[in-house]
């Protein structure tokens, strides 16, 4: 779905709960609440599936602003500090994106969800308290700058940007360290994701599209558009079915969709041991 602003990722997986008429409800990859755009949804036996989704890569557009840094590295925080960016050219934030794509080492923003000693970390921030959180790997696939704006009659700078990167990339985390290498500071204004995994804006709808019409993607179009697929003989479905290993997939090393000759997906499959083993089964042709 597209994710309104204002609303947190639970406040989505709320309000679908009851257009569902179901608690089994989930959600892949939470977006704050400042963030708008594509949020995978998953209802019923599909909840299954968003574990394998919260790892796909991700594609967002943004916007920094440069020449201040926030508390939450984003729109919402208040001011901590900066300096004026009026002496920052296109030429400076080119070469400083250039050093932030790849593979990197990224401090997450201090008011992410990561927990510290049991409690989230923007808890113990917005209690006073004082949060290092360890640099972590991960990978921008792409940072392209779009624009380039002046703003408060220049003394700060707006970078309008995409920005394609692993799961657990903090985008906000991107603005602070963007800012940080101008000597300027920067924050997150605008963030919306256009893409996670194989899904795309494009394919997302509305809250209110949905009230009007529920329309969800099939479980087994899900299994086809996220995993390699096997397709399995009559006999094979029914032994993966109720939980037997079968001859090993092709795929050596990452799960599997096992397809029934009726199209319908029976389970996702892993090689262990020299055979393909079910690491989730699906009744087939079974409907929630």
């Amino acid at each position: 779905m597209d994710k309104p602003p204002g609303w947190t990722s639970h406040d989505v997986v709320g309000r679908l709960r009851r257009l569902a008429g179901t608690r089994k409800v989930g959600h892949a990859g939470t977006l704050d609440p400042m963030a708008t755009g594509v949020l995978v949804v998953g209802i019923n036996r599909a909840t299954r599936l968003l574990t394998f989704i919260v790892g796909t890569s991700k594609t967002y557009t943004a916007t920094i602003r440069l020449g201040q840094s926030t508390l939450t590295d984003d729109a919402e925080g208040e001011v901590t500090g900066g300096s004026i960016a009026a002496a920052v050219t296109e030429e400076d934030i080119r070469a400083a994106v250039a050093e932030l794509t790849g593979d990197i080492r990224q401090v997450p923003s201090s008011v992410s969800a990561i927990k510290v000693k049991g409690e989230r970390s923007y808890a113990r921030v917005r209690s006073g308290e004082e949060v290092d959180l360890p640099a972590r790997p991960v990978t921008i696939h792409r940072f392209d700058i779009h624009a380039v704006r002046r703003v408060r009659n220049g003394r700060l700078q707006d970078v309008d940007v995409t920005v394609e990167c692993s799961s657990g990339t903090y985008v906000r985390a991107l603005a602070r360290d963007l800012g940080d290498a101008l000597g300027v500071g920067g924050h997150l204004t605008v963030l919306r994701r256009t893409r996670v995994g194989p899904y795309s804006i494009e394919q997302a709808r509305t809250l209110d599209e949905l009230a009007a019409d529920l329309e969800i993607l099939p479980l087994d179009d899900a299994g086809r558009a996220l995993f390699p697929v096997r397709e399995l003989t009559d006999a094979e479905a029914v032994d993966v079915s109720h939980g037997r290993r079968i001859g090993p997939n092709s795929e050596p090393d990452i799960p599997v969709a096992a397809f029934a000759p009726d199209g319908t997906l029976v389970a996702l499959l892993e090689n262990r041991g020299g055979a393909a083993r079910t690491a989730l089964v699906f009744a087939p042709g079974g409907q929630d």
